[in-house]
């Protein structure tokens, strides 16, 4: 079975306290015994994971040139949800709260908007399997651990799964800055999704015609528009704070 190299303190530790068996092994820079490496080795040695030193050639041979912060848990990979596990997810769970990504392509802003999803509840988030980022290490390095907690469920067509959410009667409610409705005055208190575009573009035709709702953030300055991620932390909070979590 192939290996995914998770690095980053805060990534590394979530892996360590969430799947310890699926780590093979906690990697780190050669002569680093700092209290936050230690802090790492020793939860792997609770729970018998092999450790190693690597020198800073090595690591980068491994990696490549990313920021590893000198820590890096070898595992076995994650599978992310099937459709299957979104619906019996959403079947199951009172006042589900989903988050959708159409077309987010950058690596950083789906590392950032998991980042976010995990932080504000969020119970799974959807996005296409196709022209969209995938999970990949650089993801989980920017989410900080949330993409080892947040189920990710890559959709072979997202409208049919948006219409199959509306049937079991969850409110899609998509983000457009040219909306006439801001989004405090849509109620977000129920079974909903959030439905963000991806980078430039936002919301495909097709997904802005299937949502329940288009609602915009009211912007008070110069700038027209928010960077995706950004604009997903404002919407789950609102939605929180309408539910009496924020």
């Amino acid at each position: 079975m192939s290996n995914e190299f998770i690095y980053g303190f805060h990534a590394v530790k979530t892996v360590l306290q969430t799947r310890p068996h699926d780590v093979k092994q906690l990697l780190t820079l050669t002569n680093r015994h700092d209290q936050r490496v230690t802090e790492l080795t020793k939860i792997a040695d609770t729970f018998h994971i092999p450790c190693a030193e690597l020198s800073k050639i090595k690591l980068q041979e491994l990696l490549g040139d990313v920021n590893h912060q000198g820590i890096v848990a070898r595992c076995k990979p994650l599978a992310p949800w099937s459709e299957k596990e979104l619906m019996h997810c959403v079947e199951n769970t009172p006042k589900v709260l989903l988050l959708v990504l159409d077309g987010v392509q950058d690596p950083h802003n789906l590392g950032a908007c998991l980042r976010s999803a995990n932080a504000f509840g969020v119970h799974a988030v959807i996005a296409p399997k196709d022209h969209s980022a995938s999970i990949t290490d650089v993801v989980k390095k920017v989410a900080c651990g949330a993409a080892e907690q947040t189920p990710f469920v890559a959709v072979s067509n997202l409208n049919r799964t948006l219409k199959q959410l509306k049937e079991a009667n969850v409110w899609l409610v998509g983000f457009d800055s040219e909306a006439t409705v801001a989004l405090n005055e849509v109620d977000l208190k129920g079974n909903i999704a959030i439905v963000m575009g991806g980078e430039g573009e936002g919301l495909r035709r097709l997904t802005r015609e299937t949502c329940d709702y288009l609602a915009n953030i009211p912007m008070l300055g110069s700038v027209e528009s928010l960077n995706v991620s950004v604009a997903t932390g404002v919407a789950l909070y609102e939605a929180q704070k309408q539910r009496g979590n924020a």
